[in-house]
């Protein structure tokens, strides 16, 4: 995509029309419009300031809640947990996007209050979208791909017995 005029309006507006379709974190969302200014075609001198103006237009986002890490992570959770998702693998892929460990760790364990077996609970979604109750394999073979997926010892023992 060519842009003429280098302005951070088509930026605020390509950030809005990106969380329109997705949501995002703060650092994610700075990371994309990053990519975004790198592949037009105009000078790196136009380019560095357009990265500069990133962080005014993420705080006009977040001033006018577009843009909620929080609220991010809190929805995050609870979409990965229902797909299957352990602990450990929500923990590290909100890291990923950036979002802040305490937050993360206030939103889980926020679900565990709300319901205290949602680990479980994911991780019979997981043996069930792996089939891992109808294969003939070994048990430590089905110990390990639950492992691997980040989900505990415990829970592991509780499902595959």
């Amino acid at each position: 995509m060519y842009i003429s005029l280098v302005d951070d309006k088509k930026l605020l507006k390509y950030a809005i029309d990106y969380l329109s379709k997705y949501d995002s974190s703060k650092n994610n969302l700075e990371n994309v419009l990053k990519r975004k200014i790198l592949r037009l075609n105009i000078k790196n001198y136009e380019k560095g300031k357009l990265i500069n103006k990133i962080e005014s237009i993420i705080i006009k986002l977040e001033k006018n809640k577009f843009i909620d890490d929080n609220r991010y992570s809190a929805t995050k959770i609870l979409s990965l947990s229902n797909s299957g998702k352990s602990k450990n693998f929500i923990f590290n892929y909100l890291i990923k996007k950036g979002v802040n460990k305490t937050q993360i760790q206030n939103n889980l364990n926020l679900m565990q209050q709300d319901n205290d077996d949602w680990e479980f609970a994911s991780a019979k979604i997981f043996v069930k979208k792996k089939k891992l109750l109808e294969k003939n394999e070994s048990y430590e073979k089905k110990l390990a791909k639950m492992a691997r997926a980040g989900f505990s010892y415990d829970i592991c023992k509780r499902i595959l017995s």
